[in-house]
């Protein structure tokens, strides 16, 4: 058998150590150039390509005859993936809440691969834990959460908040009959949380928001009232900082203000507007975020870190005990060294931190700060463009840096029709990618600008795209005479 040329054994010169470090090299540097190269030749977010046809590709690999060969792979994986992948860091990717990578985290990336450390026991990771812990302090002072609070890395927000309704759960009396308050437009992973936890269908309830999308804190009051008549246990409520589709932060301080009369645990949902953590000009939006009991962050949706980076955190450190089990080959019962899967819900874990410490090391907060910054004030640009556009409805102005809008035919009765297609059609051609949602029962399109490369312009040459997808979609329902 040969490897890239050479003569060798089976298995041997693919176990990454001190005799395989020249192919460790070469392969990375391999890979690395192909993903550069595409990058430097990528014109557009997505090929658009369609499942059939790759699916096809897909399944034609042979996978139980190796090719034996780097560049070989290399050339198939450009076929299979690089060819069709979405691209977040091109300007005209303006779907989901997936941000472009600083450098510094895809260095962090390659070294806690290479190195494969599990964040589950210090003799597993040593140093590693020691990191995270510093990392989560610094989250922890950045939030204002005060001197006990502690907190673990996750795999994304939905652990987060998973994570955290569990502990409020086990800090609830009379847990079984208990309920969570979130507002209507709060995260779906809410919901989720409570299936999960064994809460009953009717467990959560969702609070009314106002026109920009907010909780109402009188909205809230009423609720936590009627519990209270009830004699349901409220077991959390969740504000949002930070909504999916609106970009909008619930009123903080009268929130707290109202969990702090009832003594109910408050969390913050703060997976997207963790980036004004970092703002050196928005931090102020996030007042009244220190008074959680916990809250959830994703560092891989506002500050440019690769899939995944997240945390939850709480005020309270002692609350984490609710997520210790003990394991006498793990973490038995009296040792002494740090464990991190004393606070996790997983046991294997990545050295995820490691991406967020170089970044922090290499550019600072600041740096970060300034790239969400800028990705709030292109989402101000947008929502100007579409305000004066007359071919064009936006929803409400966003805090953050998405926008929601549609497209408004003459007939207005093939609206959601005509934004459904638009939308499809964009992606099919590859020259852009919006995101749907629906807003009152009818379909929307939004915009979630993550790319501080991305500019007005950029924007404006999108929706030009969209009306004309629309606009031909109602011309080829509506006859030439009645138009």
């Amino acid at each position: 058998m040969t490897v890239d040329g050479q003569p060798v054994d089976a298995a041997r010169p693919y176990l990454f150590n001190d005799r395989n470090l020249n192919h460790y090299r070469r392969a990375l540097v391999d890979g690395i150039d192909r993903v550069a190269s595409r990058v430097g030749r990528t014109e557009r977010p997505f090929s658009g390509v369609s499942p059939a046809p790759l699916a096809h590709e897909i399944s034609a690999v042979d996978l139980d005859r190796p090719l034996h060969d780097t560049a070989a792979a290399l050339d198939e994986l450009e076929e299979v993936y690089l060819r069709d992948a979405v691209y977040f860091h091109h300007p005209r990717y303006l779907a989901h809440l997936n941000c472009p990578v600083v450098i510094p985290a895809l260095l962090g990336e390659a070294v806690l691969s290479a190195v494969n450390s599990s964040l589950d026991t210090w003799d597993q990771s040593a140093g590693a834990t020691l990191i995270e812990r510093r990392l989560i302090d610094w989250t922890a002072g950045r939030l204002g959460l005060g001197p006990y609070a502690d907190g673990v890395f996750t795999s994304g927000g939905t652990q987060s908040n998973l994570q955290a309704l569990l502990l409020a759960r086990e800090e609830t009396p009379a847990c079984g009959r208990a309920v969570v308050i979130t507002s209507a437009a709060g995260h779906f992973s809410v919901r989720k949380a409570a299936k999960l936890l064994g809460l009953g269908p009717d467990a959560v309830i969702e609070v009314a928001t106002d026109a920009d999308r907010r909780m109402r804190p009188d909205a809230l009051a009423r609720d936590l009232d009627r519990c209270r008549r009830e004699d349901r246990p409220v077991m959390a409520v969740v504000a949002t900082a930070g909504t999916t589709d609106f970009g909008s932060i619930d009123p903080l301080p009268e929130i707290a203000d109202l969990c702090a009369q009832d003594g109910v645990w408050l969390h913050v949902d703060a997976a997207y507007g963790c980036g004004l953590l970092a703002s050196p000009t928005r931090r102020h939006l996030l007042d009244g975020i220190e008074r959680a009991d916990s809250v959830t962050v994703d560092f891989h949706k506002s500050f440019f870190q690769p899939v995944s980076s997240s945390a939850v955190l709480v005020r309270d450190g002692a609350v984490l005990r609710h997520a210790t089990y003990h394991a006498d080959y793990l973490n038995p019962a009296g040792q002494r060294t740090p464990n991190q899967v004393d606070k996790s819900l997983q046991t294997t874990r990545r050295f995820d931190a490691l991406k967020l410490w170089l970044t922090l090391r290499i550019m600072g907060p600041d740096a970060v700060g300034e790239l969400f910054d800028r990705v709030v004030d292109l989402a101000a640009d947008a929502w100007a463009l579409l305000a004066a556009d007359p071919r064009f409805e936006v929803v409400t102005k966003s805090q953050l840096s998405t926008v929601v809008f549609r497209y408004l035919p003459k007939n207005i009765g093939l609206a959601d029709e005509a934004n459904l297609y638009a939308r499809e059609a964009l992606a099919a051609s590859g020259e852009a990618l919006v995101a749907g949602t629906r807003v009152d029962g009818r379909h929307y399109l939004k915009l979630t600008l993550l790319n501080p490369e991305t500019t007005p312009d950029d924007i404006a040459h999108v929706l030009g795209l969209l009306a004309g997808h629309a606009e031909r979609y109602v011309d080829a329902r509506i006859p030439a005479h009645a138009r």
